[in-house]
Protein backbone atom coordinates (compact mmCIF):
# COMPACT_ATOMS: atom_id res chain seq x y z
CA UNK A 1 0.00 0.00 0.00
CA UNK A 2 1.77 3.12 -0.85
CA UNK A 3 1.21 6.45 1.37
CA UNK A 4 -0.38 9.40 -0.02
CA UNK A 5 -0.25 12.03 2.44
CA UNK A 6 2.88 13.68 4.28
CA UNK A 7 3.52 13.49 8.05
CA UNK A 8 1.53 17.12 9.00
CA UNK A 9 -1.46 16.08 6.92
CA UNK A 10 -1.80 12.40 9.36
CA UNK A 11 -1.03 14.57 12.21
CA UNK A 12 -4.04 16.36 11.38
CA UNK A 13 -5.88 13.66 10.36
CA UNK A 14 -5.13 11.95 13.89
CA UNK A 15 -6.37 15.32 15.54
CA UNK A 16 -9.71 15.51 14.20
CA UNK A 17 -10.32 11.97 14.48
CA UNK A 18 -9.29 12.57 18.23
CA UNK A 19 -12.02 15.83 18.59
CA UNK A 20 -14.94 13.38 16.89
CA UNK A 21 -13.78 10.95 19.93
CA UNK A 22 -14.06 13.59 22.37
CA UNK A 23 -17.70 15.19 20.94
CA UNK A 24 -19.17 12.19 22.35
CA UNK A 25 -17.51 11.47 25.32
CA UNK A 26 -14.87 8.61 24.18
CA UNK A 27 -12.93 6.82 27.39
CA UNK A 28 -9.12 7.08 27.68
CA UNK A 29 -8.30 8.69 23.86
CA UNK A 30 -4.66 7.80 23.36
CA UNK A 31 -2.89 8.28 19.94
CA UNK A 32 -0.18 5.94 19.19
CA UNK A 33 2.88 7.13 17.18
CA UNK A 34 3.70 4.48 14.73
CA UNK A 35 5.85 6.42 12.58
CA UNK A 36 9.01 5.25 14.22
CA UNK A 37 8.49 1.63 14.16
CA UNK A 38 9.23 -0.13 10.37
CA UNK A 39 6.89 -3.11 10.80
CA UNK A 40 3.78 -0.31 10.95
CA UNK A 41 1.09 -0.22 8.38
CA UNK A 42 -0.09 3.38 9.09
CA UNK A 43 1.58 6.69 10.76
CA UNK A 44 -0.59 6.55 13.75
CA UNK A 45 -3.48 4.53 15.46
CA UNK A 46 -6.21 6.06 17.71
CA UNK A 47 -8.10 4.07 20.38
CA UNK A 48 -10.48 4.95 22.94
CA UNK A 49 -13.44 3.12 24.31
CA UNK A 50 -17.15 3.10 25.63
CA UNK A 51 -19.45 1.24 28.10
CA UNK A 52 -22.17 0.38 25.46
CA UNK A 53 -22.07 -0.89 21.82
CA UNK A 54 -24.59 2.24 21.13
CA UNK A 55 -21.52 4.97 22.17
CA UNK A 56 -19.38 2.71 20.43
CA UNK A 57 -21.07 3.12 17.46
CA UNK A 58 -22.16 7.25 18.02
CA UNK A 59 -18.16 7.71 18.49
CA UNK A 60 -17.91 5.83 14.97
CA UNK A 61 -20.56 7.94 13.80
CA UNK A 62 -18.92 11.38 15.26
CA UNK A 63 -15.36 10.12 14.23
CA UNK A 64 -16.58 9.31 10.24
CA UNK A 65 -18.25 13.25 10.41
CA UNK A 66 -15.61 15.28 11.75
CA UNK A 67 -13.14 13.71 9.32
CA UNK A 68 -15.63 14.38 5.92
CA UNK A 69 -16.29 17.63 7.31
CA UNK A 70 -12.91 18.44 7.61
CA UNK A 71 -10.83 16.53 4.79
CA UNK A 72 -13.86 15.45 2.48
CA UNK A 73 -12.28 12.12 3.40
CA UNK A 74 -14.19 8.65 4.02
CA UNK A 75 -12.35 5.41 5.80
CA UNK A 76 -11.08 3.43 3.25
CA UNK A 77 -12.46 -0.16 4.72
CA UNK A 78 -15.01 0.41 7.95
CA UNK A 79 -15.48 -3.20 10.14
CA UNK A 80 -17.36 -3.77 12.99
CA UNK A 81 -20.07 -1.47 13.04
CA UNK A 82 -22.79 -4.44 13.11
CA UNK A 83 -22.10 -5.48 16.39
CA UNK A 84 -20.43 -2.56 18.07
CA UNK A 85 -17.82 -4.47 20.37
CA UNK A 86 -15.19 -3.04 18.04
CA UNK A 87 -14.93 -0.68 15.43
CA UNK A 88 -12.33 -0.33 12.78
CA UNK A 89 -11.87 2.78 10.81
CA UNK A 90 -9.25 2.21 8.13
CA UNK A 91 -7.94 6.29 7.02
CA UNK A 92 -4.56 4.46 5.61
CA UNK A 93 -2.07 6.61 7.52
CA UNK A 94 -4.86 6.65 10.56
CA UNK A 95 -6.16 3.90 12.38
CA UNK A 96 -8.90 4.52 13.93
CA UNK A 97 -9.79 1.48 17.37
CA UNK A 98 -13.27 2.11 19.27
CA UNK A 99 -13.69 -0.86 21.83
CA UNK A 100 -16.64 -1.73 23.97
CA UNK A 101 -14.30 -1.26 27.76
CA UNK A 102 -13.87 -5.01 28.04
CA UNK A 103 -12.90 -5.46 24.77
CA UNK A 104 -10.23 -3.02 24.44
CA UNK A 105 -8.75 -4.48 27.90
CA UNK A 106 -8.84 -8.06 26.24
CA UNK A 107 -6.74 -7.07 23.54
CA UNK A 108 -4.72 -4.55 24.63
CA UNK A 109 -3.80 -2.77 20.99
CA UNK A 110 -1.32 -0.56 23.60
CA UNK A 111 0.78 -3.44 24.81
CA UNK A 112 0.83 -5.04 21.49
CA UNK A 113 2.59 -1.66 20.20
CA UNK A 114 4.66 -0.90 23.16
CA UNK A 115 6.99 0.53 21.28
CA UNK A 116 4.74 3.27 19.94
CA UNK A 117 5.28 6.87 21.64
CA UNK A 118 1.77 6.80 23.44
CA UNK A 119 0.09 10.48 23.58
CA UNK A 120 -3.07 10.71 26.32
CA UNK A 121 -6.08 12.72 25.63
CA UNK A 122 -8.82 13.76 27.79
CA UNK A 123 -12.70 13.89 26.41
CA UNK A 124 -14.09 17.47 26.11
Amino acid sequence: MVKTKTANQSAYLSEVIIHGMQEKKGNEIVRLDLRNIHSSVSDYFVVCHAESSTQVRALARSVEEEVFKALNQEPWRKEGTEHGEWILLDFIDVVVHIFKTEKRHFYGIEELWGDAEIVHYQSA
